[in-house]
């Protein structure tokens, strides 16, 4: 899911608390855990939430119905009525809340999540049946066909787990009934209501049918729907944008996306380092975060050994830290196109993820 969200995946390895839910809230609970990674898949737990809640005819709900009504001349009745049918989903709340502090990052079982057979069969099926649209991708937008697959295949796995919340309750959720205990972005939320609302209006589609992620990422690319309206394309040329049913407009639109967000074609995403050994020159290298920001001079004058590839690159680079649990951490150095993938999800692990997915998919299609 792109990173106009809080970030495609709040860390989900929160404790479940005691609490009362429906059947089947609790499978889509447990089964976003199980994704994640946050829990084992046995011994199985019983998970209790409490029971959704419709919105009806809530005041709040009703005047933001009302405004958005008369600013695009909509029916106001109509709107209302699919308001007011949408629910306030405490598994929602749940999922959008942070990871418990101290709890160490691990590069290699986040790796294994993605980079594992059955997504790598998925990933060349889905590449064998869209070579061609893969190939025109990278054609016209200098993006390589391996990382836009790697991307669908981290996202969704390759279209088949694209979320099971309606996302008129999951944004209503979010934007009317965000939870306490974190930073508030509820007017985050309410905005991509309305930009799925808008959407809805413009593609024919059924609010109270459309499904997707717990934070209302939609389709195969898991884009938001304020950035389904700003990045998506229509790839297949059906006069239709289709993030849902079409699999070369996801493709197309992840290409657009990354190129809006920065993507240079021809630039690699990241080059090996050796870090100095001084405390503080790591500490100076480390503090800008994944944002470029460091010339391979510069990179030097620090103590650090870059690779002959990066001392010839022409930009600027960031330092890239992989924990590895208890053991030491990972460095890499991250160019310009690096920090565009870390636009979609803003997470040096999610990119490292995608990059190393789609090098794995090259690696099958060279042996066949």
């Amino acid at each position: 899911m792109d990173s106009q969200q809080l970030s495609k995946t709040p860390s989900l390895t929160l404790r479940l608390q005691i609490i009362t839910i429906t059947r089947a809230e609790a499978l889509l609970l447990v089964a976003a855990l199980l994704l994640s990674g946050a829990i084992e898949a046995a011994p199985r737990k019983k998970v209790k939430v409490a029971e959704p809640q419709a919105f009806g005819a809530r005041a709040d709900l009703m005047r933001f119905g009302a405004a958005l009504a008369a600013e695009q001349g909509w029916d106001v009745d109509q709107l209302q009525t699919q308001l007011a049918q949408a629910r306030s989903l405490p598994v929602v709340q749940k999922l959008i809340m942070p990871a418990p502090a101290g709890q160490a990052k691990n590069w290699a079982a986040y790796r294994a999540r993605f980079i594992e057979p059955r997504r790598l069969r998925a990933g060349l099926a889905f590449w064998e049946l869209n070579e061609g649209t893969l190939a025109r991708a990278e054609v016209i937008y200098g993006v390589p066909a391996a990382l836009i697959a790697g991307l669908i295949g981290v996202e969704t796995f390759y279209g088949q787990i694209t979320g099971g919340f309606r996302t008129l309750d999951a944004l209503a959720t979010l934007g009317f009934d965000f939870p306490a205990g974190r930073s508030d972005r509820s007017a985050y939320f309410r905005g991509e209501l309305v930009e799925f609302l808008k959407l809805c209006h413009r593609e024919g589609l059924d609010p109270l049918t459309v499904k997707g992620s717990y934070a209302g990422a939609i389709g195969w690319p898991q884009f938001m729907p304020g950035s389904w309206t700003r990045y998506a394309i229509d790839f297949d040329g059906d006069g239709h944008v289709d993030l849902i049913n079409s699999p070369a407009d996801a493709i197309g639109s992840v290409a657009n996306y990354l190129v809006q967000h920065g993507w240079q074609r021809g630039m690699p995403t990241h080059y090996s380092l050796a870090m100095p050994m001084a405390t503080s020159a790591r500490a100076q290298l480390l503090a800008p975060d994944i944002r470029p920001s460091f010339t391979a001079a510069q990179l030097q004058q620090l103590g650090a050994v870059i690779s002959e590839a990066a001392l010839e690159h022409d930009g600027l680079m960031a330092v890239v830290e992989l924990q590895n649990g208890r053991a030491a951490p990972s460095f890499s150095l991250g160019t310009t196109n690096f920090y565009a993938l870390t636009r979609y999800n803003w997470s040096s692990y999610y990119a490292f993820a995608v990059i190393e997915l789609g090098q794995g998919l090259v690696k099958l299609r060279q042996a066949r």
